[in-house]
C-alpha cells in the first residue's frame, strides 16, 4: 500500500503539465497550481500507454518537457544534501541533481499504470498574504482509504514552485536526507554520485535489490 502512494508522489512530482494540449496553469496561487497540475497528471497517466507500460525514454521526456515550470527540484537536492550542497561544485551539484531525478523516475515509474481512479480531496487551504512559503494538503481515497498526499511550495518571482511532497506522514526530502549525508561523510559528493549512478544502472538492468 505505501508503495503505491509513492507512486502518487512520483507521478505528482514528475508529471506535472500532463499532455501537450494541457490547459494553461496559473502559478500565482499554489491551491490552484496543485489542482490543475494533479488532474492533468491523472488525465496524462490514463490517456498514455507508453507511461502505463513504464516506457523509460518517454517518461523521461515527460519529465524534461513538464517539470520546469512547476517545480524546483534543484531546491530539493539541495535540501536533501544540506550543507553538503555549499562544499560540492558546480559540475557535482548538476550531476546529483540530474541522477537524483533519474532514480525517483526509475524507481516508481514501472508502476505508473495503477494510477487510475483514484479519487482525491483538498482539505481546506489558507495563507497569509505575505507567506512565502506554504503547504496545500490533500488525501487520495484508495479503494475508501484515506491517505495524506500534501505539497511544499514556495514563492518565486514566476510563481509558486513545488520543491517536497509529503505522503503517509514522510516527506520526501527528509526520507534522503540521512542517506545522502551518510554517503558524503564517507565518500564525498563524488561518493553520492557514484552511489546514485550505480544504482540507476542497477535499476535500467532490472536489479531491484
Amino acid at each position: 500500500m505505501k508503495k503505491f502512494f509513492l507512486i502518487s508522489v512520483f507521478a505528482a512530482f514528475f508529471s506535472f503539465g500532463g499532455t501537450a494540449f494541457a490547459q494553461a496553469v496559473d502559478s500565482s496561487a499554489p491551491d490552484a497550481l496543485i489542482k490543475t497540475v494533479t488532474q492533468q497528471v491523472v488525465d496524462a497517466v490514463r490517456n498514455d500507454k507508453s507511461i502505463q507500460q513504464g516506457d523509460i525514454s518517454h517518461i523521461t521526456q515527460l519529465v524534461n518537457e513538464k517539470i520546469l515550470p512547476y517545480t524546483d527540484f534543484r531546491r530539493t537536492t539541495q535540501l536533501a544534501m544540506g550543507r553538503n550542497w555549499r562544499a560540492a561544485t558546480p559540475d557535482q551539484q548538476n550531476a546529483v541533481v540530474e541522477q537524483f531525478k533519474m532514480l525517483l523516475i526509475r524507481t516508481y515509474s514501472g508502476a505508473l499504470a495503477q494510477v487510475k481512479d483514484q479519487q482525491i480531496q483538498y482539505k481546506p487551504f489558507r495563507m497569509n498574504p505575505d507567506d512565502t512559503d506554504t503547504v496545500v494538503r490533500s488525501v487520495v481515497m484508495n479503494n475508501g482509504s484515506p491517505v495524506e498526499l500534501d505539497y511544499r511550495l514556495y514563492k518565486t518571482a514566476q510563481g509558486w514552485r513545488v520543491y517536497d511532497i509529503n505522503v503517509l506522514g514522510a516527506w520526501l526530502i527528509q526520507a534522503y536526507q540521512q542517506q545522502f549525508n551518510e554517503q558524503i561523510q564517507q565518500h564525498g559528493v563524488d561518493g553520492l554520485i557514484q552511489f546514485l549512478t550505480q544504482r540507476n544502472q542497477q535499476l535500467a538492468a532490472g536489479k531491484q535489490s
